[in-house]
């Protein structure tokens, strides 16, 4: 990786001839060096899709700042020309992330750790809860938390007081690490940023509450758990990534919540890790998660 950051783009639009031919050249007539591409074509919708990541060439001057926000302004620009749409990012900046949590720990300690290990291109800045009890769990961390009590009764008021702080602390994504509350349409639109969530499930499978105690009732031989962005729609949000693991008939409700917590780890970690590294690409219901 070069020290002054990459370039990455995600694109898509129309599928026409040349498109990769037109991309590539574009950046080396810049003298740009791409370090990595791959490409995927919808078939059936007939969109074209993009992931490339390149050293420009500005990047080694000494006014790097602006030359980088031209650079980009510039390359979706070309990307528009060809009837695409573009967004683009910097390697080098590291988003700003907050945590929503409620009582169980496990996919917080498990992405807390994973974030102080350096794993995580971001800044985890904010622990939002509904309950105190994981306070002095993300203080050990140095992480500030914030208790905001959600009610039936107040929950509009309480997701003004959780929106006034994502805006104060400029958070750009909010993981959902099983936050046991229902994110209404005008708190995601309010937000109007990705927000991650991991069901613990393999959706669209047993959707909604106890989903192992309904796999047990059901005597299914697979249960899995499922990280998608959060939309207004209930768990219906586009899929980020997936896993199962094989579970039997031995196997009581307790079995299956201890193998699924250690799914949902891994599965909402490995979620994240591809967002911020500019690897998923969402369009309709769908998304498209680049290597």
């Amino acid at each position: 990786m070069n020290e002054l950051g990459t370039l990455v783009a995600l694109l898509h639009g129309p599928d026409q001839p040349g498109l990769v031919a037109r991309v590539a050249g574009w950046i080396f007539a810049r003298g740009g060096n791409i370090l990595h591409a791959d490409q995927h074509r919808d078939r059936e919708a007939g969109i074209f899709f993009q992931r490339v990541e390149w050293v420009p060439a500005l990047a080694k001057t000494g006014k790097r700042p602006a030359a980088l926000k031209r650079a980009m302004k510039e390359f979706s620009a070309f990307a528009a020309s060809l009837g695409m749409r573009a967004a683009i990012a910097h390697s080098a900046r590291r988003p700003r992330v907050a945590v929503f949590v409620s009582k169980a720990d496990h996919c917080f300690h498990d992405l807390a750790l994973r974030w102080q290990a350096g794993e995580f291109p971001a800044e985890l800045v904010a622990v939002v809860s509904n309950h105190p009890d994981l306070a002095e769990v993300a203080k050990s961390y140095g992480l500030p938390f914030q208790h905001i009590p959600v009610s039936a009764a107040a929950k509009t008021s309480a997701e003004k007081r959780q929106l006034a702080l994502l805006r104060k602390r400029r958070i750009e994504l909010v993981v959902l690490a099983r936050y046991m509350q229902v994110l209404s349409p005008d708190f995601l639109t309010g937000f109007g940023r990705p927000v991650i969530n991991i069901h613990h499930s393999f959706l669209p499978a047993f959707a909604g509450g106890r989903p192992y105690h309904q796999a047990h009732a059901r005597g299914v031989k697979l249960i899995g758990a499922t990280a998608h962005y959060a939309t207004a729609d209930l768990d219906e949000g586009p899929i980020i990534h997936q896993d199962v693991t094989r579970v039997t008939h031995r196997h009581d409700v307790d079995d299956l919540v201890r193998m699924g917590r250690d799914l949902e780890k891994r599965v909402l970690a490995q979620a994240v890790r591809w967002h911020l590294e500019h690897r998923v690409l969402a369009y309709g219901n769908k998304t498209v998660v680049f290597d």
